[in-house]
């Protein structure tokens, strides 16, 4: 693709736009390990070098908020504007390398014809995004979570941290439209959480599996159903709830509250129905999630874990032996389910799909959980499909038979091999078996229908 030339400071950034058919569109993105260009923009595309930031969201309809407009490093935004774009769930930055994008799992340059930032650039335009306060409470910490908006529709949670004395960051885009559970392909028995007087139903998963998008459509569900008082300590806040049928007050760390602990020891006190925990990060957290399921309050919380059982052991373990028999107990008594997911490339190469494991508090289960028999679990999961329980390797096994997903693909998922392959009654053709063995995915005879 022919790429100008100019010499202007901008540019040498890398912000070389392609157009298409009189109208704007994204960059070829042509990675160094020869990703293909995006197929809705022509080898030959003509380009157009940008100046300013406010001249790169202008060309593509973006209308951009005052900071980032008028104060934030115009090369940044011009990656951020590629987040948007081209429709992708993270931006990197880090020191000698391009600012990088994640695009349905891939990452690939945000930048076409981008140049590496040495560690001045990145710091410069990093620390273009900070308040004062930030910027002292990063000096101190050397970690800093927020929030930074784009625009009315491009909204980001922003990690800055330290790497071998440089600065670096990860950008994740969160979606401005709150999404029904339904539309993020979350079974409907999820739904039944939010109905819910009382207890803790915990919401898990790897980093980037949807559990925000998940819990937010939760917290949505309670809002628009019932009249309550829900409370949220985030950090940052992600998703924006508007009061509808409830009252919705949500507390950022680090801005509305010094901690989650600060936060969660007065929660109690603010008349709550419904609290939203953004994660479970340690004993005294854990603590009040499960005094306040206990004494009445409806309680959704995340872990980074991914089987409900291993979420159940990962809260006991997190307590000194002494006390371990007392939160099986507890746990017993107030956990109302666990939704487990993560996600998956789809067969036809267009997008993701979500794959939950969903677990709902029996007579049965809980037993096991007061036993310290969690290990039990997956089998009365098993057996439970019809009150909307199942693995996440019946999951995966739900998506490989119906063409969803290559069998390729749920393999990197599953948690027993074995019981995985008895459940999968569609035959993997010959192509694919190969695929699997040299670690190309050539996808399968469904692919064509599973986008």
């Amino acid at each position: 693709m022919a790429t100008s030339t100019s010499a202007s400071p901008f540019a040498a950034e890398g912000v070389v736009f392609p157009t298409a058919a009189g109208a704007p569109a994204a960059p070829s993105t042509v990675a160094p390990w020869d990703a293909p260009a995006p197929q809705h923009v022509a080898a030959d595309a003509p380009t157009a070098v940008l100046t300013t930031a406010e001249d790169a969201a202008d060309f593509h309809g973006i209308e951009l908020h005052r900071h980032p407009r008028d104060h934030a490093h115009a090369g940044l935004v011009s990656a951020l504007i590629q987040v948007v774009l081209q429709n992708a769930s993270d931006l990197h930055v880090t020191t000698d390398a391009m600012p990088t994008i994640r695009v349905d799992g891939d990452l690939r340059p945000a930048l076409a014809g981008g140049t590496v930032w040495d560690a001045a650039i990145v710091r410069t335009a990093l620390e273009s995004l900070l308040t004062p306060e930030q910027q002292q409470r990063f000096d101190e910490e050397l970690e800093l979570d927020f929030a930074y908006s784009l625009s009315d529709e491009s909204r980001f949670r922003v990690n800055f941290y330290q790497q071998r004395g440089s600065l670096g960051a990860a950008f994740r885009l969160i979606p401005t439209e709150i999404k029904q559970l339904g539309d993020l392909g979350v079974p409907e028995s999820v739904s039944t959480f939010a109905k819910l007087p009382r207890g803790l139903v915990l919401v898990t998963g790897p980093t980037g599996s949807g559990k925000s998008t998940t819990l937010a459509a939760l917290i949505d569900l309670v809002n628009r159903t019932r009249a309550d008082h829900i409370v949220t300590v985030e950090d940052p806040i992600e998703f924006m709830h508007q009061h509808k049928k409830s009252l919705v007050n949500q507390r950022e760390v680090g801005h509305d509250t010094h901690s989650f602990a600060a936060a969660l020891k007065h929660v109690l006190r603010q008349d709550p129905d419904v609290i939203l925990i953004g994660e479970l990060r340690d004993l005294e957290t854990i603590s009040v999630a499960l005094t306040a399921a206990e004494t009445g309050h409806l309680v959704f919380a995340t872990l980074h874990t991914q089987s409900a059982a291993q979420t159940i052991d990962r809260v006991i373990d997190v307590f000194p032996p002494y006390q371990q028999d007392q939160v099986r107990t507890q746990l017993a008594s107030t956990l109302q389910g666990v939704v487990c997911q993560t996600l998956l490339p789809k067969a036809s190469g267009r997008g993701r799909v979500v794959a939950t494991e969903i677990m709902m508090m029996t007579p049965a289960i809980g037993n096991l959980v007061r036993e310290g028999k969690t290990y039990q679990i997956a089998s009365s999961m098993q057996a439970g499909r019809d009150l909307g329980m199942h693995t996440m390797d019946q999951k995966l096994a739900d998506l490989v038979n119906t063409g969803v997903v290559t069998h390729k693909a749920a393999m990197e998922k599953v948690h027993d091999r074995e019981g995985f392959d008895r459940l999968v009654t569609r035959v993997i053709n010959k192509s694919e078996s190969q695929g699997l063995d040299s670690g190309i995915d050539f996808g399968d005879s469904f692919s064509g229908g599973a986008a």
